[in-house]
Parts: C-alpha cells; structure tokens; sequence
C-alpha cells in the first residue's frame, strides 16, 4: 500500500462529502483511471462521483495528466470536473 493525498473540487467534492483525504493505495493500482474506478468501490458516494469517470479531470502533484498517467511517486491527486473559462 502506498499512502496518496486525495483532494476533490467542485461537485466531485461534493458528491464524496470530503474536500482531501490521505488513502492507503494498492500497489495493484497504477494509473489514474484504475484509481478512480478503485474509488468507486470505496462507497456509494464515491461511485456517485466517479460514476462517469470519463469526464473528471485529474492531476498529479498539481500538474493535468491523462487517465493513464502512471500515480507511482504521486504525493498528492486532484480530481475535478471539466473547466470552462473566458
């Protein structure tokens, strides 16, 4: 287990009720998308969150990555909806 600071923004926050939390990651978990979907299992709150995990944005020690950047050496995640701006 690896431990990973969670912070959640906007309705992902939310939807889990928590704005950060420390998490013991498995080390079978090695990407941001197999995170989410291992959050999903975590309770309902969490699988309401990530219910369309396509759409939550991520960011590893506050830099955007993809869904399948690798979380090994993470110290902190983010996860938040889609930005708009103008």
């Amino acid at each position: 287990m690896t431990e990973i600071k969670l912070i959640y923004f906007a309705w992902v926050r939310e939807r889990i009720g928590l704005a950060e939390e420390r998490v013991d990651v498995p080390h079978s978990v090695a990407t941001v998308a197999e995170l989410a979907s291992w959050l999903q299992g975590r309770g309902e709150e969490y699988a309401y969150a990530f219910e369309n995990p396509a759409i939550v944005r991520a960011a590893i020690d506050r830099k955007h990555v993809k869904p399948d950047a690798t979380i090994a050496g993470a110290r902190e995640i983010a996860f938040f909806p889609p930005m708009t701006g103008g």
